[in-house]
């Protein structure tokens, strides 16, 4: 139980981190992207393990309940940056200029993250079912080499598409697909912190 919670917690606080970080797009090894991207991948993993933990109807509960935790969080932010600020303080613009949200990029972010969550549960237990039990290390990378660049390309075509130039946004599509995948090496031997509960895993 108490990895359960430290997971799903982990989950939401990361799906939070990365739309907020989303907001900024950065230059990173020569290529731009949303900053989100440094943080979001994980929640593939994290999505995993709970998956291993309570199941696929217990996944796919969290996903919806974590993309209705970042759409409260938008309207929050939006929320206090239109109130004005104490004039014995200041008016105090940062706020509203670091956190008020780009709505296009939110919902860009929140569409991106329920469609590739729930795609990478059903190819997680897609392969447990069909393919094989053994291999955890698999699972989490056949999930995410589905679920990683439909991510990418939603998100990216959804919040800049039109805005920004084409090049612009492939560029960014590319960046998102090669950080993600890094990210996914590197977090995937989390999956072996959760016992494999394989009655859950093919519910």
């Amino acid at each position: 139980m108490a990895r359960l919670i430290i997971v799903v917690a982990a989950y939401i606080a990361a799906q939070m981190l990365a739309d907020i970080g989303s907001l900024k797009i950065v230059v990173f090894m020569g290529l731009s992207m949303d900053a989100g991207t440094f943080v979001y991948p994980i929640t593939f993993t994290l999505r995993d393990m709970v998956h291993k933990t309570i199941g696929a109807k217990g996944a796919r509960i969290l996903i919806v309940t974590a993309a209705a935790i970042n759409l409260a969080m938008g309207a929050y932010f939006w929320f206090i940056s239109q109130l004005p600020g104490d004039p014995m303080v200041g008016a105090q613009f940062e706020f509203a200029a670091v956190l008020s949200p780009v709505w296009r990029i939110v919902t860009a972010s929140i569409i991106a993250e329920v469609v590739a969550e729930l795609l990478d549960t059903e190819a997680y237990r897609f392969w447990v079912r069909r393919v094989t039990t053994r291999y955890q290390w698999a699972r989490v990378l056949a999930s995410n080499a589905i679920s990683v660049p439909i991510d990418s390309l939603l998100f990216c075509w959804v919040a800049f598409g039109g805005v920004l130039p084409s090049a612009v946004v492939w560029s960014i599509v590319l960046a998102n697909i090669i950080v993600k995948g890094a990210v996914t090496l590197i977090s995937m031997p989390l999956i072996y912190l959760i016992p494999d509960n394989r009655v859950k895993i093919v519910e």
